[in-house]
């Protein structure tokens, strides 16, 4: 795959995952522009959240379908506009209803472009790939948390949907450029697919060992890490005395992680495999945990919190790839199921997390993430081991189907 390619669907995935989390600093501002309280103004969160991660059942057979960058584009110019409109909702019903149809719409951009990784480039190069791939993603969060709170504050909250809004026109008019200049990439898809046959496939897929690896690891992985971090903020802030304002640059630190994954990614890849990237990923979130748990001082939650994004992106990362490898055959159905389990689990995750918080205080739930998180490292290592012995003494390719 062309790296001009790759670089246009990090964008657009750095566009997704800024709309992902752009709205969390804002409930303040929202709700007293509506005059109702938080909580209901958390529907804002809950209607965006929701329909990102159930319709992920949907977006890989669509893709399948009509061909995956197509689609790719498609959704993002969608997303222009559902987002653009929210600058201009005259009511939180109103304003609830276009974020919800943005989640659907955002959604599709970062499985499907996973999705076509795997479908265009060699098993052996994709996790570099992926990994660069990731740096918009890992970009992309840092930005929405931290930079929607500054303009919200600085203009006011529908200055933030403008902006993402025209982010998203921008990335939409680049990809559907890229189409124009090459029509293979704007291929048509296999209209043998249907929704019915690709949920069917789902189903089926999840009856093979393997895939229930992998979405039982992403579970457990999502669960935790992603359950406990979304109370980082809220520990900097009642622990260690940090303002609302710096706790989301604080916050960044943790994409901040990710990313020196990604700009190391390919000498790590080849130092560590698989296999490696695994266990070092697992240990590193727990330690970082761990930091997080004994912190003294706000300043020491820092090196923990880009520990645990590091680890976070190479135990992800290598969960993505094989994600890819599940059902090459269906590969954009595939990855939806995969993206699917990864974001429902990380909405129970923190369902489950925020009653342990509130019986017990932070400290177990940073304790069970340092602890859980290098054993699954360890297990997934072993699983991978275990498959990549069976492989070979089958006289398949390692990675392969």
């Amino acid at each position: 795959m062309e790296p001009r390619v790759v670089l246009l669907l990090s964008l657009a995935a750095f566009a997704s995952a800024a709309s992902l989390r752009a709205t969390d600093p804002l409930l303040a501002l929202i709700a007293a522009e509506y005059h109702v309280s938080a909580g209901d103004a958390g529907a804002v969160i809950t209607g965006f959240a929701l329909s990102y991660g159930i319709f992920q059942l949907l977006h890989g057979p669509v893709g399948d379908r009509f061909g995956k960058f197509r689609v790719i584009a498609l959704m993002t110019a969608v997303s222009a506009l559902a987002t653009l409109g929210s600058a201009l909702a005259s009511s939180l019903a109103m304003l609830t209803a276009l974020r919800f149809l943005a989640g659907v719409t955002v959604g599709a951009i970062i499985p499907l472009a996973m999705a076509l990784i795997g479908d265009r480039v060699p098993y052996a190069q994709r996790q570099a790939t992926i990994a660069r791939f990731m740096m918009g993603q890992m970009l992309g969060s840092a930005a929405g948390v931290s930079l929607s709170g500054l303009l919200g504050a600085w203009i006011g909250w529908r200055a933030v949907f403008v902006a993402l809004g025209a982010l998203f026109v921008v990335v939409g008019a680049l990809l559907g450029r890229e189409i124009a200049a090459n029509a293979a990439l704007g291929g048509s898809g296999d209209r043998s697919v249907t929704i019915r046959n690709a949920l069917r496939r789902m189903v089926g897929l999840t009856r093979r060992p393997w895939t229930r690896v992998i979405l039982v690891t992403v579970g457990i992985e999502c669960a935790l890490t992603m359950g406990v971090f979304a109370f980082v903020a809220w520990d900097l802030q009642h622990r260690h005395g940090v303002s609302l304002a710096l706790s989301g640059l604080w916050i960044a630190a943790y994409p901040a992680g990710g990313l020196l994954y990604s700009v190391f990614s390919r000498q790590l890849v080849e130092s560590l495999g698989e296999q490696g990237l695994a266990l070092a990923g697992g240990l590193l979130i727990g330690a970082g945990y761990l930091c997080l748990l004994l912190a003294p001082a706000a300043a020491v939650v820092l090196p923990g919190l880009v520990a645990v994004g590091m680890g976070f992106a190479m135990l992800h990362n290598t969960l993505q790839v094989n994600a890819t490898q599940m059902a090459p055959e269906a590969r954009g159905a595939a990855v939806s199921l995969f993206a699917f389990c990864l974001f429902t689990s990380q909405s129970a995750g923190v369902a489950v997390v925020g009653q342990l918080i509130d019986a017990h205080g932070v400290a177990p739930a940073y304790l069970a993430a340092a602890l859980a998180m290098p054993l699954l490292g360890l297990e997934f290592r072993r699983r991978l081991r275990s498959k990549r012995t069976v492989s070979l003494e089958n006289g398949a390719p390692d990675g392969g189907a």
